[in-house]
């Protein structure tokens, strides 16, 4: 009766100290939690700001990039935001348009997911989000892209004992909320960063651009204006592709078109100043995004170099960025860059181009 009490003592401890051992370690994951993700930004690149509810932490940032590639985030389960922003494609997914659950033809084109961090608003291709945040419930309950319902998420991650322990690493608590998974996704997604290209390892003296690639970025940012004598060409790209980033963070109608089938920032402005306005994508890895502009219309870089050159129609909608730029001082107004010159920037798009981004474990599937 001894030995048997003692074994049932002898067991109840082993458990004890088993429980012990695991109640020790879930402490250490959420000791963790508040530890910081540590960002490496160069100094070429613009200050940014982090919403004061929303710190980057390890954990926090772990939990995001889970879920930015669950599928689970979508009503039948067969897509995720990877699905339509892929790290080899610089985090777009090469179509013209996106495709949702279901087979679904979306409306407009995946934007590059690309230093969003230093983005502070006009999210989308019609700017109509506000901030990052804001930004990510969109396409989960999208009919065309996720067509989630909110709850319907929550449900299916709280079936997954992983999901447990990730929201209570990154959280303290086992409670998975909207707000939650809205954080942690913008918390991974303001980690995903190109800073390594070429034209930054240019700006910071470390590499020499090739006499095509300097003719190209001079091209990029020459202004061409033909009232004013003497002016050479340019490829008047640097008005709104501007700064290291390749992008003013602004909204343009850049003389696609004369009739309008999208409307753009118009659509939920409700303001005709507003038409076929669109947001200037950063041009960061531009040689793996392909097909171009917001409706993927452009399959090559020399077929956007063509447009610009030759073919932008000119409405009263059209930005006066785009009016005020020609090199004849005639109409139709041109840039009149010759072949070469359009190479030449073609060749400095190209230094662009991050390999170390693409192939980056930390934003790559789990």
């Amino acid at each position: 009766m001894r030995k048997y009490s003692f074994l049932l003592l002898l067991i109840f401890c082993v458990l004890l100290l088993v429980n012990c051992a695991k109640e020790i370690e879930k402490l250490k994951l959420v000791a963790a939690a508040d530890e910081p993700y540590q960002l490496d930004i160069p100094v070429q690149l613009p200050n940014y700001t982090i919403p004061e509810d929303n710190p980057i932490t390890k954990n926090g940032v772990e939990l995001g990039r889970n879920l930015f590639y669950e599928k689970k985030l979508s009503v039948d389960n067969t897509i995720s935001c990877g699905s339509c922003h892929v790290q080899s494609k610089g985090f777009t997914d090469g179509k013209k348009v996106s495709i949702g659950v279901r087979n679904q033809v979306g409306k407009r084109s995946a934007m590059a997911l690309v230093n969003l961090i230093f983005l502070p608003k006009n999210f989308f291709w019609d700017g109509r989000s506000t901030g990052l945040e804001h930004q990510i419930i969109f396409p989960i309950t999208d009919p065309l892209e996720m067509d989630e319902k909110i709850e319907n998420v929550i449900t299916k991650l709280n079936a997954d004992k992983k999901y447990k322990q990730l929201f209570l690493n990154a959280y303290q608590t086992e409670e998975i909320t909207q707000d939650k998974i809205v954080k942690a996704l913008a918390q991974f997604e303001r980690t995903i960063l190109s800073t390594n290209s070429k034209y930054d390892q240019y700006l910071q003296g470390k590499y020499i651009l090739t006499a095509s690639e300097e003719r190209g970025k001079k091209l990029f940012y020459q202004h061409p204006d033909g009232n004013v004598p003497n002016t050479p060409r340019g490829g008047n790209c640097g008005d709104c592709h501007s700064g290291s980033l390749q992008t003013d963070n602004l909204l343009h109608n850049n003389g696609l078109d004369d009739t309008f089938t999208d409307l753009g920032k118009e659509q939920f402005t409700g303001l005709a100043s507003d038409r076929a306005k669109f947001r200037t994508p950063s041009l960061r890895n531009i040689e793996l995004t392909a097909p171009y502009m917001h409706d993927g219309r452009f399959a090559t870089l020399e077929e956007v170099l063509d447009q610009y050159n030759d073919h932008v129609k000119y409405t009263q909608y059209t930005d006066p960025l785009m009016r005020a730029s020609n090199f004849s001082g005639t109409l139709p107004q041109e840039l009149g860059l010759l072949p070469s010159e359009k190479k030449d920037i073609i060749n400095f798009l190209k230094t662009l181009t991050d390999s170390e981004f693409i192939s980056n474990p930390k934003f790559a599937q789990p």
